[in-house]
């Protein structure tokens, strides 16, 4: 995949800001503070058409604790010049960890304006420009290409997931690479976790406790790689 382009941030922040009802958040990644543009109320953002075609929910404009503790999980991995994909980037808190770390990242969602999103909370907090793409998972892209690293964060929230996630890191993570996968327990945890040893996918839990005034959690990040028998 060819360098991305440098982002224009201030006309993409101009054109996010006028479509979308915003508000900046502040963060702290791997000991840097860093500012986080968001819609204001996932909730504003809720289509009933896309909903109908395809259940889909805008679960990409909120701020998840599982997204946080794995960014901090990987900015401080060993990453300069690895190729780095992230399954459902959501606002880019993830791919930014991985930016921060020195990788090569590739951010894909089923959204477009997550994309755009993603795209610019990483260049305004690390001045790298990632490479983006719409991807559904549905139908996984052949031309995608291959990871030394894939991540996702709190994508298990309905059983059709399982194995959409599984065939998804099994398609992209080369051998000998590694797939982090940072859960709450959600409802097809277990599924997918069957689904990745059916591909030769193994699992190991990394416990973890986020805690943010009254909202505490224990986050796993689920570390696969593939199977050496």
């Amino acid at each position: 995949m060819s360098k991305p382009k440098a982002l224009d941030t201030e006309a993409l922040r101009a054109d996010l800001t006028r479509r979308f009802r915003t508000v900046t958040r502040a963060l702290r990644i791997a000991e840097r503070d860093v500012e986080l543009l968001s819609p204001a109320n996932a909730d504003d953002l809720i289509s009933e058409d896309d909903y109908v075609a395809d259940e889909r929910l805008p679960y990409w404009a909120d701020l998840w604790p599982s997204a946080q503790i794995l960014a901090n999980e990987v900015a401080i991995m060993r990453l300069a010049g690895q190729r780095v994909l992230e399954l459902g980037c959501g606002l880019g808190v993830v791919a930014l960890g991985a930016a921060m770390a020195g990788a090569k990242v590739t951010a894909t969602d089923y959204y477009d304006d997550a994309l755009l999103f993603a795209a610019l909370n990483v260049a305004t907090a690390t001045e790298h420009t990632i490479a983006t793409r719409m991807v559904n998972w549905v139908a996984m892209p052949e031309d995608l290409g291959k990871y030394d690293v894939v991540l996702a964060s709190d994508v298990l929230y309905e059983h059709r997931y399982a194995s959409m996630v599984a065939d998804a890191i099994a398609k992209t993570l080369v051998r000998g690479g590694e797939a982090i996968v940072a859960d709450p327990g959600r409802i097809a945890l277990d599924e997918f976790l069957e689904e990745c040893s059916d591909r030769g996918l193994n699992s190991e839990p990394d416990v973890r406790s986020y805690v943010d005034g009254e909202i505490k959690q224990t986050i796993t990040l689920w570390r696969l790689h593939w199977s050496t028998e």
